[in-house]
């Protein structure tokens, strides 16, 4: 079997002479760089995804040649979000959002897939930070119950 490289902003170590960059500052970097709206998008959801809870972690994966930022991940008890960057949209992918409860209607794409659910943020589009808080705020709660549903389950004969 293969060996699995460490999840990047978890913890690679740096090469020699080099200083290790940590998940938030790639994200910073990640919205610099963009220098348009959709910098500003993402800057903004980052804010409110820690003011709705200030114990998710920042993580970022999938690094490659291509997207040698990797792409933002919010977690807490697993993955709550990614915040991907597309040339028209910002889109925001909730690992479980099928499961959640969506009374604001945040979710306009992938509304068809058995787990995930996005939102896409397109140029001058206004998202409502009450009911995205809350949104994350479920998220991390069925993230809570699911792996507790999961670990309550070990064991059992």
């Amino acid at each position: 079997m293969k060996p699995r490289k460490p999840a990047v902003g978890a913890a690679s170590p740096p090469k020699a002479g080099a200083t290790a960059r940590t998940a938030s500052d790639l994200i910073d970097e990640r919205i610099r760089s963009l220098g348009d709206w959709r910098g500003e998008v993402l800057a903004e959801v980052r804010r409110l995804i820690h003011e709705a809870d200030p114990k998710i972690t920042e993580e970022c994966k999938w690094i490659k040649p291509m997207n040698p930022l990797g792409v933002p991940v919010w977690s807490h008890a697993g993955i709550v979000c990614t915040g991907e960057v597309y040339k028209q949209a910002v889109k925001l992918t909730f690992a479980r959002g099928a499961f959640l409860a969506d009374p604001g209607r945040l979710f306009n794409s992938s509304l068809d897939a058995s787990t995930r659910r996005a939102i896409d943020i397109r140029e001058g589009e206004a998202l409502d930070a009450e009911a995205f808080k809350a949104l994350i705020q479920a998220a991390v709660a069925e993230n809570l119950r699911s792996g507790a549903a999961k670990s309550q389950g070990r064991g059992r004969t």
